[in-house]
């Protein structure tokens, strides 16, 4: 890897000053009145597993290592990401307003800006330059002005900040999942694996996620399928027959983010719950690329502010027993 650097998580705080502040619009919320949305969940019945990695793979500012046997309660997860489908209906039961609608934009990858948006784009992050910051851009606009999902209804939804998925959450009656759950999760029964289906990123010359192919960050030759998200349900599931936790797109955790988490956090049911100003991700997306942000792996972490959104993040739910 050429590069420490995080393709995936333009942050708030990336972009201009000049950029409209956010305007907070009150949604009716009523906790767990949407909890008939919350769709199938698979219960696994935790145990000890080995959480995070050793290896060099990874970056050291993200805290992924050292690996350690990790106790979880049992739990239940979702097999896909939540839907456009999903999030639209809990938008039209409550009124909720994301984050990227108030703020008046969100972050789009520049390779899927419409041309006519482009020639108005006024501020681009220098540290990601890649990503655009794009007016009317939210969850059910996901290029800006002009774009829907309407085609894309099984497809994550996208541009949703941790404070939206929390909101989704409190509605539908679940929870975002911890790290340590979401690893767990994502190993799929599988011991010490790179990957959700094991150590090789192509089996037989199969893909098995929607990650970068090509040159990062001019040229996708989509190889996989795919040049931004894929339908939740996209790829094989991995051995717990959970969809996508490599590539696609971002998915939030419960945990606060900190590179010391697994030296600090308990080895029964961990959670960092002290405020650190940015909360984890797992999972990577459809950017990750192994020459900038080889992120798409198991053990992988990464973070952005709570109230961030961008076209490459959204969230999978999870539920105790």
């Amino acid at each position: 890897m050429s590069s420490s650097g995080n393709c995936c998580a333009a942050s708030r705080s990336n972009a201009n000053q000049a950029v409209k502040e956010q305007v907070v619009t009150e949604a009716t919320l009523l906790p767990g009145e949407g909890k008939e949305h919350a769709g199938a969940m698979v219960s696994l019945p935790g145990g000890a597993f080995w959480m995070g990695t050793s290896s060099t793979d990874g970056f050291p500012a993200d805290g992924e290592g050292p690996e350690r046997k990790v106790q979880l309660d049992a739990f239940e997860i979702a097999p896909y990401a939540v839907t456009n489908a999903e999030y639209k209906a809990f938008v039209d039961a409550t009124g909720y307003v994301t984050e990227a609608e108030s703020f008046g934009w969100s972050y789009v990858f520049h390779l899927l800006v419409p041309e006519e948006i482009k020639q108005h784009v006024e501020h681009v992050p220098r540290d990601v330059p890649w990503w655009y910051v794009v007016e009317g851009a939210y969850w059910n606009a996901p290029e800006g002005p002009g774009s829907h999902v309407e085609d894309r209804l099984d497809h994550p939804v996208i541009h949703i900040s941790w404070n939206d998925a929390d909101a989704y959450c409190r509605w539908a009656g679940v929870r975002l999942p911890t790290e340590a759950e979401w690893e767990y999760a994502a190993r799929g029964g599988l011991e010490r694996r790179t990957y959700p289906w094991g150590d090789l990123l192509k089996v037989d010359g199969e893909h098995r996620c929607n990650i970068w192919q090509g040159k990062f960050p001019v040229r996708n030759s989509e190889l996989d399928g795919y040049v931004g998200t894929a339908p939740v349900d996209a790829f094989l599931p991995n051995g717990y027959g959970l969809y996508n936790m490599s590539g696609n797109v971002w998915e939030w955790c419960s945990d606060w983010f900190s590179p010391d988490y697994h030296q600090t956090t308990s080895a029964d049911n961990p959670r960092y719950s002290r405020s650190t100003g940015k909360r984890s991700m797992r999972g990577g997306s459809y950017l990750c690329h192994r020459s900038y942000c080889n992120r798409y792996r198991v053990a992988a972490r990464s973070s952005n502010t709570p109230d961030s959104s961008t076209g490459n993040c959204g969230f999978r739910v999870a539920r105790s027993l």
